[in-house]
């Protein structure tokens, strides 16, 4: 750490503290995320930790947060990560709804950077604007794949089992807790942020959490009378309950709606890898310290997302059998 110097707090959660700092040799301002090693271990989350890093290594993309080195000492873990300063996507969203320029733009940027996290095995599981920042220029960037999942992930039924996320953008099908393609729900997230972009609120929202995952199971929601035919075109795809027929990212990249003044992302495949290829040898081998606690602690933070998604008894199923009139549900909503 004697390479950096250590300014202002940006951002606090559960397991550490995010400082914005400067590389002294360099000048270049960088993020350090410091986790606490202890905290991690105790809710044995250590596993998801190493993930993250390894996740973040192989999606080098413009629209993309980069992580530019991983050190830790006896008690911290450092993530040196890109210092995007223009706050999340959220804090714009907030204020209302976006121009359909401007969300088209964004957009565009969230499906190339999310397609090509596809394209090498990885799904992000919990992308929502809280999750995505701004740049100086503007230009969006993904970031937090503390929940993301390798291709490798999957069963031997070659689906994501776990069930993780955020309540209002999560899937249905992830909900359903009988397996999912970790593609297919990163698609319902991004359909869920185009609409929220241009409506300036969630389309599924109810202060009863179950009723919310019922109107997620049917697609049952309206669209304000300011989208354009296109648009409710496009999100209507991307919020197909059935997995099976909902529209790929190949085919949204097709869509006029989303051709309209594209701009190429030109992604450099060369260039200075992260530092510290073993995991291992920079944060250390969890399996001692885990063997040593006898009982893993759930983390203390749990809404009630996490609460149904642990509670083996509780079953979801029902609200995602009567798919077979899906089509008339939705068509009679709008």
């Amino acid at each position: 750490m004697h390479r950096y110097e250590i300014g202002k707090l940006l951002g606090q959660g559960t397991f550490g503290k995010v400082h914005h700092a400067r590389n002294l040799e360099t000048g270049m301002s960088v993020a350090i995320k410091m986790i606490d090693k202890e905290k991690v271990l105790k809710v044995g989350m250590f596993e998801q930790i190493k993930r993250e890093i390894s996740v973040m290594r192989m999606v080098r993309h413009p629209n993309i947060m980069q992580l530019y080195e991983v050190m830790a000492s006896k008690t911290k873990i450092y993530f040196v990560m890109e210092y995007v300063k223009g706050g999340e996507l959220f804090d714009k969203v907030a204020k209302g709804k976006l121009r359909e320029d401007l969300a088209r733009k964004y957009f565009q940027q969230l499906i190339g950077a999310v397609d090509f996290c596809h394209s090498r095995g990885v799904y992000h599981r919990d992308l929502k604007p809280e999750n995505i920042l701004l740049d100086e220029n503007g230009n969006l960037k993904v970031s937090d794949f503390g929940l993301s999942a390798l291709a490798e992930s999957k069963r031997q039924d070659g689906l994501l089992h776990t069930t993780c996320g955020t309540p209002a953008y999560v899937a249905p099908e992830v909900i359903n807790r009988k397996g999912y393609d970790g593609s297919k729900a990163d698609i319902w997230s991004c359909g869920v942020i185009l609409y929220v972009l241009l409506a300036g609120y969630l389309p599924f929202h109810d202060s009863n959490l179950m009723e919310m995952y019922r109107k997620i199971g049917k697609a049952d929601f309206k669209f304000p009378n300011w989208f354009s035919p296109e648009v409710r075109r496009l999100v209507s795809k991307m919020l197909d309950p059935n997995p099976n027929t909902r529209i790929s990212i190949a085919k949204i990249m097709e869509s006029s709606w989303f051709r309209k003044g594209l701009k190429p992302v030109r992604i450099e495949m060369k260039g200075k890898e992260p530092a510290s290829h073993d995991v291992e040898a920079v944060v250390g081998d969890s399996s001692t310290a885990a063997e040593a606690k006898q009982e893993l602690a759930r983390p203390s933070n749990l809404n009630a997302f996490d609460i149904i998604s642990f509670s083996a008894g509780f079953d979801l199923s029902g609200l995602f059998e009567e798919n077979e009139r899906k089509k008339e549900e939705r068509v009679a909503v709008r």
